[in-house]
């Protein structure tokens, strides 16, 4: 028979023994202990929050799915040109023609019909299709021919010839080219739509080196001078 010590020493072993199995049982599969596993520690020695992985901006740190970047502003529509290319001569503008000591020779010159002007000494000059630049350059070339040595031409333009606007509008009828107007502008200056006026259809009508072409177009389309523009009525 073993002794009492002995017999107090088995009893404290075998209750040791079953706390360990009893600790075994605990894991996720009762057959191994579910140890801690230790958080994983930040650059600042804080412990780095379970979740989402972190997301890096410009600015901070974020958690969760990636911020939503909106699409870039495309700005304003874009606005119609102010002119539609070089002022080209033609029927209808009154120029001033100065030539450097020779009074005799600057005056103001019409634009006749056949698109030419009348100058002493040298005659008719094509101006129809050209602009004030190369109208000085075709003055500037007859003259020096034999009439006057290194002449200095200048060509300004005094009035433009008037644009036409028919059909539905207040007032009707032939006006001052103004540069850089549109369809809508023109209707403006002829007094506005009338009560039956289509706001949406136009037509221009222009005459280019001799050629009519008529043109469909929107209300901001640029008008050039001498064009006629209708206005149609609208049918409901």
């Amino acid at each position: 028979m073993p002794s009492r010590a002995v017999r107090a020493c088995l009893i404290v072993l075998v209750a040791a023994a079953t706390a360990t199995l009893a600790g075994c049982a605990d894991g996720p599969d009762g057959l191994f202990p579910d140890f801690a596993v230790a958080p994983a520690v930040g650059p600042d020695g804080y412990p780095i929050p379970e979740g989402p992985p972190a997301v890096q901006t410009d600015e901070i740190t974020t958690f969760g799915e990636p911020p939503v970047v909106p699409a870039a502003y495309s700005g304003p529509p874009q606005a119609v040109a102010d002119t539609d290319g070089p002022y080209l001569l033609d029927t209808g503008d009154r120029l001033r023609v100065f030539i450097y000591g020779q009074p005799n020779l600057s005056r103001s010159y019409t634009v006749d019909h056949d698109g030419r002007i009348t100058v002493p000494l040298i005659g008719a000059v094509k101006a129809r299709g050209r602009t004030t630049t190369d109208l000085e350059h075709a003055i500037r070339s007859q003259l020096a021919v034999e009439f006057v040595k290194d002449p200095q031409v200048t060509v300004d333009i005094l009035q433009n010839r008037p644009f036409f606007i028919l059909g539905e509008v207040k007032t009707a009828g032939q006006y001052p080219y103004v540069s850089g107007m549109t369809i809508r502008t023109a209707i403006a200056i002829a007094g506005g739509f009338s009560e039956r006026a289509s706001e949406r259809s136009f037509r221009i009508t222009r005459r280019t080196n001799g050629f009519v072409e008529e043109i469909d177009a929107p209300g901001d389309y640029i008008v050039r001078a001498g064009d006629t523009i209708e206005v149609f009525e609208r049918f409901f």
